[in-house]
């Protein structure tokens, strides 16, 4: 007897399909039968050793997070409740050119300095590997949720060349095209870049076409943060298709955004060069999160030539009072490229945490209000957090517009990512909410998407990206893994002033066909694995 039947479900598949109410019987992680309309049919009910009646609740394919930032959470956290309860499934891990693998010791501490923000300083981890394969088996060791690796092109300039603003020699550059090969080939999907943050920012097109032209030779696909989501967004979009195009690589845009005043109302612009790649041949996808700020670290928007040589260098270069005030110069007057080509506009930067507790009254407040509660001015208040927490703040940035938002999540390449930071003492509630967001205010409050059309840009859509033959939709065979939801509450619990809160209205998730969430509750179930990359 198989060992699991969920009864009477209104089954989402995430096709885009209509639903449809049927039996799915589940047995050794996988979708073995569906059944549908059985009880109205009056025909012979299946059987199983457990019987979850599923009456009013909606039956879809686990969502897939394209775009997360758990890569040290997932080992840390084996609840990982942040994610589990919201019905993701798998997360894209890797993300935005820096990550932990591939490194040997030398870059494995620069990296963890660099993006301590996005995943805390990891004292509370064994790094116990350094190849991307030794990462992905690590993984393999039980944590919450599925994950899949890209392979971060920063950590990997940071091998190869260093963090210099430099061209990388042709010894260099094979030394790079030989670890995107070797990463892939132990597992990864694709390559990432953050091509505002450093080291990743300081490849040309020519160098970052070489190592997409490896990426494509074993069916992965480039995936980055491009130079500017600010004053040069539309042309660093065309930017990232050309140079795919040249090197025949599938791409996926990375928190497909048009954010700062310059680019309110632009999306169509956005749009339409999509949408004349894609009738041009190109194979592009792209993932949003249904939120108009944005989340980074304060170090992020300093000028790249002020980051050149790593963290230490970009601490020295901050107590230096008149090196400082080049920085504040081309910050708060030009518009540096850290912060996408658009002068400063603190009022829009919030603290959203620190890495010493002793800081954490500037946290939930702007560094405009911070400095005129201080009496000094913005950058005199943003230098000294820099300083004093060592790189390590995360911010809010409310750059957004809520018609862009709906416009891009509307296209037919669209996918959802979370883009989620869990560090700090006020994270975006992005990383709590994202999914139960889509579902709950975009689709049952809003209308902007058909609940079936918003399952699959959450399920299949980004499946056939990672190009997984047996996941994204409720087909017999599948992989077993599942989310129940109740489409009239599901709901994100997380807001900017309670972001840790989870969502209502999701009580079962299931993955490889084990209950991760059952009656709204987290379970001790460590269910999931790496999800490596199908060789073609």
């Amino acid at each position: 007897m198989e060992e699991l039947v969920i009864r009477d479900a209104d089954v989402v598949d995430g096709s885009g399909g209509d639903s449809y109410r049927a039996d799915v019987v589940v047995d050794r992680g996988r979708i073995v039968s569906i059944v549908k309309e059985a009880a109205a049919a009056g025909c012979q009910r299946p059987r199983a050793r457990r019987e979850l009646d599923a009456e009013g609740l909606v039956l879809s394919p686990g969502f897939i997070d394209m775009h997360a930032h758990s890569d040290l959470a997932l080992l840390r956290d084996p609840d990982h409740g942040a994610k589990a309860a919201q019905g993701v499934t798998l997360e894209v891990i890797g993300q935005d050119g820096l990550s932990y693998a591939p490194v040997d010791d030398r870059t494995l501490g620069e990296v963890r300095r660099a993006i301590a923000g996005w995943n805390g300083p990891g004292d509370d981890v064994d790094f116990d590997w350094r190849s991307v394969g030794e990462y992905l088996d690590r993984l393999d060791r039980g944590i919450a949720v599925n994950a899949a690796y890209l392979i971060p092109q920063g950590t990997v300039r940071a091998l190869a060349v260093g963090w210099d603003d430099r061209e990388a020699t042709e010894a260099e550059l094979e030394h790079m095209r030989r670890l995107v090969a070797e990463g892939l080939e132990q597992g990864a999907v694709g390559m990432s870049s953050g091509l505002t943050y450093t080291p990743g920012m300081y490849a040309k097109d020519a160098e970052l076409t070489e190592l997409c032209r490896v990426v494509a030779s074993y069916g992965g696909y480039y995936c980055p943060h491009h130079r500017s989501y600010g004053a040069g967004a539309l042309r660093a979009y065309e930017e990232m298709v050309e140079l795919t195009r040249e090197a025949g690589c599938a791409l996926h845009l990375a928190h497909a955004t048009m954010n700062f005043g310059v680019n309110k109302g632009r999306a169509p612009e956005l749009l339409t060069l999509l949408d004349d790649a894609l009738a041009g041949g190109a194979d592009i996808t792209l993932d949003t999160y249904p939120y108009t700020p944005g989340c980074t670290t304060l170090v992020a928007l300093l000028p790249s030539w002020a980051s050149e040589g790593g963290p230490e260098r970009i601490l020295e270069r901050l107590a230096d009072d008149e090196t400082a005030e080049r920085i504040r110069h081309h910050m708060e007057e030009i518009g540096s490229d850290g912060s996408h080509g658009v002068p400063m506009e603190w009022e829009t930067i919030e603290i959203s945490g620190t890495g010493d507790p002793a800081l954490a009254p500037y946290v939930g407040r702007t560094v405009l209000e911070s400095a005129r509660l201080r009496g000094e001015s913005p950058w005199t208040v943003a230098r000294h957090l820099l300083l004093a927490d060592r790189l390590a703040p995360t911010i809010l940035q409310h750059v957004g517009h809520e018609e862009n938002v709906r416009a891009i999540m509307r296209h037919r390449v669209h996918t959802g990512g979370s883009d989620g930071i869990l560090q700090g003492a006020k994270p975006h509630p992005r990383a709590y909410g994202t999914f139960p967001h889509y579902l709950g205010h975009y689709v049952r409050e809003l209308g902007v998407l058909s609940l079936e059309e918003c399952v699959a840009h959450l399920t299949s859509r980004p499946a056939a990206r990672l190009r997984l033959p047996d996941r994204g939709l409720v087909r017999e065979g599948y992989r077993a893994d599942l989310v129940l939801f109740d489409p009239a509450t599901v709901a994100a619990g997380s807001t900017f002033e309670e972001p840790r809160v989870l969502p209502t209205g999701i009580p079962y998730v299931l993955v490889d066909g084990r209950f991760v969430m059952e009656d709204g509750r987290r379970t001790d179930v460590l269910a999931g694995r790496s999800v490596r990359r199908v060789p073609r």
